[in-house]
Formats: C-alpha cells, structure tokens, sequence
C-alpha cells in the first residue's frame, strides 16, 4: 500500500498491517468527530420560577351592628379568610359599629357616613337589623347610604341578616322582601345572609345557627354569613373558599364536613336569591 506525501511527491512503501492499522485509525477517528458533534446536547436554558400572581387589593369597610361584630367581627374573619387563601384574596378591612343600632342610627349617631367619605373604600356593606326598626326606615337610610358610597366611588351591598325571637314581629320572609324591594329600587346588590339561614335550617334543622340567646350567630352562623358576604363581593362560589388552614376563633367547632354543608348551603342559597332577581 502506498500513501502520498504532498511536499515531496513521493512514494513510500509501507508493510500492509500498519497501513491498514493507520487507515482504520483515521476512519474511526473521523467517525467518533461526526457523531459526537451529532450527539452534542445543547446547554439548557436556566429554569425561570414564576412570579408569584398579583393580588389587586380591595379596601371593605363593614357598617352594622351586634350581628357585624359578634365573635370578633366579619371584618376581621374576612381578613383571616383573605390571607388563608392561595394566592390571598387581598382584602383589607375595617368596620364601624354600634350594638342594637339599625341603619338610622349608625347614620345620625355615629362615624359611619364621614368613614366613607374620606376612607377611600371599594366595598362598602351596609348590615340592616329590621326587627330592631322599621321596613319604612330601612328604605330611607339604606338610600342615603347607598347615594354616599356611591359618591365616595365605593361599590354598596346590603347585608340582609335574619329573624330572632326576640323581636318577632317580622318574619324572616317578610325581611327577604324588603331587602328584595330596595334592592330593585336602588339598583343595588343584597348578600342574602337571612335567605341562606333559612335554607340552611330546611336542610338541617339540627344545626343551631344562634347562640344561646336566640339572637346573634354561632360558630356556625358567623361562618354562613361570611360565605354568602364573600362570595357576593367577589363572585366566586362559596366551595372555592376551603383553604386547608383556616384559623378563625372557635371554626375548630365545625369538622370539614360541617363546614362543607355550610359552603353548599352558601352556593345553593346565592344561586337561588340570584334567579329571584
């Protein structure tokens, strides 16, 4: 076998073995090139971890009385709830209060209308006690209320509560109506905190809704009416809101179960006031 060299032109006679040793070197050599370049694994891009999602902030401020402060509040339960969640809901609130006072009263004696002037809110809920006044008032001082939050650029929603033995000169019907009524006149949305007490007492007659006092709400009812309050500002069905850790005082009363009823319950009755509308 003969191989060529350039620069002088000339033959050389290699033995046979190492010649066809050589050449196997060099094609082998060639090969191992082409494939690795082939085979070659570009560099991964670095793994970019998502920006945690932006929660848009939401001011609520609560107006009402007992049925608003009771067990710590639905303001402060709201902000539990809010941080709970994942991604959190972004609520920040505030409520103003009096005990036994019905709308009348929180606007003539109290600081609720200069909080809503100058609070810069976005949600502001508006808790009507009716066995405690008037239907006639209720319709004049959920207006004036309702034209203020208005102003302020704030949206209003009237919490609707519910019956008790006590003052029963009016039944739970009777305050669904009239809640129905203004809603309707003031173009205004109701969370139809009473209508799901009612359900939720067809369904299950057996969970006490009340305190001892016949009155203001158990464990149970405060965590009713924060659902259906929710769920009627942010539009979303009560049974999303089911963090794993929810560490509201004296929830630990209702089991998973219980509290799931209490979510249904909440979704049902929303969907039932909202085809009554």
């Amino acid at each position: 076998m003969r191989l060529f060299s350039s620069s002088q032109n000339l033959a050389v006679e290699i033995p046979g073995r190492l010649a066809t040793l050589l050449f196997l070197t060099m094609i082998i050599g060639s090969t191992t090139t082409a494939v690795a370049q082939v085979e070659k694994i570009p560099p991964q891009e670095p793994k970019v971890t998502p920006a945690p999602e932006k929660v848009q902030t939401q001011k609520v401020l609560f107006i009402g009385n007992s049925f608003t402060f009771w067990r710590g509040g639905l303001d402060q339960h709201l902000k539990i709830l809010s941080q709970s969640m994942s991604p959190e809901l972004g609520y920040e609130t505030k409520a103003v209060t009096r005990g036994g006072a019905s709308l009348e009263v929180m606007w003539k004696r109290t600081s609720a209308a200069e909080e809503i002037r100058k609070g810069k809110y976005d949600v502001v809920i508006l808790q009507e006690d009716i066995p405690e006044t008037t239907v006639e008032s209720f319709q004049t001082y959920s207006k004036k209320f309702v034209d203020l939050v208005r102003e302020s650029g704030a949206r209003p929603i009237l919490f609707m509560a519910w019956d008790y033995q006590r003052l029963n000169w009016i039944s739970m019907k009777e305050i669904a109506e009239a809640h129905f009524r203004v809603g309707k006149s003031l173009k205004v949305e109701v969370a139809p905190v009473g209508f799901a007490w009612a359900l939720c007492k067809e369904r299950q007659p057996a969970l006490n809704l009340y305190t001892r006092d016949a009155e203001h709400p158990s464990v149970a009812g405060m965590y009713l009416s924060l659902l259906v309050i929710e769920s009627t500002i942010s539009g979303k069905s009560p049974l999303t809101r089911a963090p794993k850790k929810l560490e509201i005082p004296g929830l630990q009363q209702l089991n998973e179960k219980g509290r799931n009823f209490l979510r249904e319950v909440a979704r049902d009755a929303l969907a039932e006031w909202k085809k009554k509308n």
